[in-house]
């Protein structure tokens, strides 16, 4: 099994900018909770650095993990970037104590943690930012046309949304091209299945967040599957996405280089039709999805 991200294929972020269809979310390289350092920085460092060794264009991340620890460490591991490398971060949430989430995404915070993230990162413009969430305390259209304005000033090249409904799509393609949509998706969660529906039907990119499937049907079907393909769970999952759609960008997340490689390694296996149809037949519980 190949360990390179280029037998998952190409995808293109607004006709601008081409990636590898595997990614990586930095996520999870901050410290427990999603707060503070790493306990291991240099192993830290160095999945970030094995990330683009083996064919990652596309790391994932945002000002609220850690706060502010992904970044510094993307820019600690990569800096300056390889070419071809796309940096995509993202703002509007905030991180008031470990453990706690809360809504910012007021033109202020936003302008500001625009220039926050260019400083930590270490870029003169971000090639991926993203609204991290609505703000139901902001409004959504005055959120992205902040944004809006922020790559007009040549501070952001592309704009992308996280956690959006498709009507959130819709309204903001009519403020400014929209080239991503970051939504929680997996062959077993598929609540925003017309969402990614909607995003191939328009070019846009479609990254789906928590692709591992929950629950002991959807394990058990991943189990058998993955026997059968001499692989295992996570990469039939990966699988699943990438074959589910032209647009989707997984970026499965790890701390452990070895993890990392066989992550990457999903792009060589290919699903039968009939696999693809029992895997797309799993629903969580409580979520009503199934395969149409």
């Amino acid at each position: 099994m190949q360990t390179s991200t280029n037998t998952a294929g190409t995808i293109s972020l607004g006709g601008e900018l081409t990636v590898n269809r595997l990614g990586f979310g930095a996520m999870r390289i901050t410290g427990d909770g999603i707060w503070g350092p790493p306990k291991d920085r240099t192993g830290a460092l160095a999945v970030l650095r094995k990330a683009v060794e083996l064919g990652v264009h596309f790391i994932d991340t945002a000002d609220s993990y850690g706060p502010n620890v992904s970044e510094e460490l993307i820019a600690e591991a990569l800096a300056p970037y390889p070419n071809g490398v796309v940096i995509a971060t993202k703002g509007g949430w905030v991180r008031p104590g470990p453990g706690y989430w809360s809504h910012d995404a007021s033109p202020a915070h936003l302008r500001k943690a625009v220039e926050g993230s260019l400083k930590r990162l270490r870029l003169e413009r971000i090639d991926l930012y993203q609204l991290h969430i609505p703000d139901p305390a902001t409004s959504f259209d005055r959120s992205v046309e902040t944004l809006a304005e922020l790559r007009d000033q040549g501070k952001i090249r592309l704009i992308g949304l996280s956690n959006v409904t498709r009507e959130h799509v819709e309204r903001a393609r009519k403020i400014a091209p929209i080239v991503s949509v970051q939504n929680r998706y997996s062959f077993a969660d598929r609540e925003w299945e017309h969402v990614l529906d909607y995003c191939e039907q328009n070019g846009i990119a479609f990254i789906p967040w928590f692709p591992l499937g929950a629950g002991k049907v959807a394990c058990d079907v991943l189990a058998r599957i993955a026997k059968a393909h001499n692989a295992n769970p996570m990469q039939i999952a990966l699988a699943w996405l990438l074959q589910r759609s032209p647009v989707m960008l997984p970026i499965p997340g790890t701390t452990s280089v070895e993890h990392l490689q066989e992550n990457m390694a999903a792009g060589s296996v290919k699903l039968r039709e009939a696999e693809m149809a029992e895997l797309g037949g799993v629903s969580l519980p409580g979520l009503g999805v199934r395969a149409s």
